[in-house]
């Protein structure tokens, strides 16, 4: 099969995740990207960030607005600290090592991962 096949059904994968539970599709799109198809920490994230630019979520997102779950204020505040936080993590990460960018990245989803499966 194909790598554009792959990377397709990633993206289908990720965005299916995304708009069943929430979660960011870079927590899915990222150890793909590294593990299968050998990708750096930084062009994972990298690409990852660079897929995001389109409106990606607008469709999932118009089906949660329609049933009313959707807080467009909060959704715009975070927005705006996202498109922040985006440029100042990009420039710590370019000058991180590899390693200890997969660090940071393991020890964040280990976090995550810790408070999802302990909470009541």
């Amino acid at each position: 099969m194909p790598n554009e096949v792959l990377f397709v059904m990633v993206g289908l994968a990720a965005g299916i995740l995304s708009g069943l539970i929430g979660i960011g599709g870079g927590v899915i799109i990222i150890p793909l990207l590294v593990f299968i198809f050998g990708f750096s920490q930084h062009e994972a994230q990298g690409t990852t960030l660079a897929l995001m630019v389109p409106p990606i979520g607008l469709p999932a997102a118009w089906l949660y607005y329609k049933n009313g779950h959707v807080n467009f204020e909060v959704a715009l505040l975070i927005c705006a600290g996202f498109f922040l936080g985006g440029l100042l993590g990009a420039k710590l990460a370019i000058g991180t090592s590899n390693v200890m960018l997969e660090r940071i990245f393991g020890v964040a989803m280990l976090l995550i991962s810790l408070k999802m499966l302990l909470a009541r």
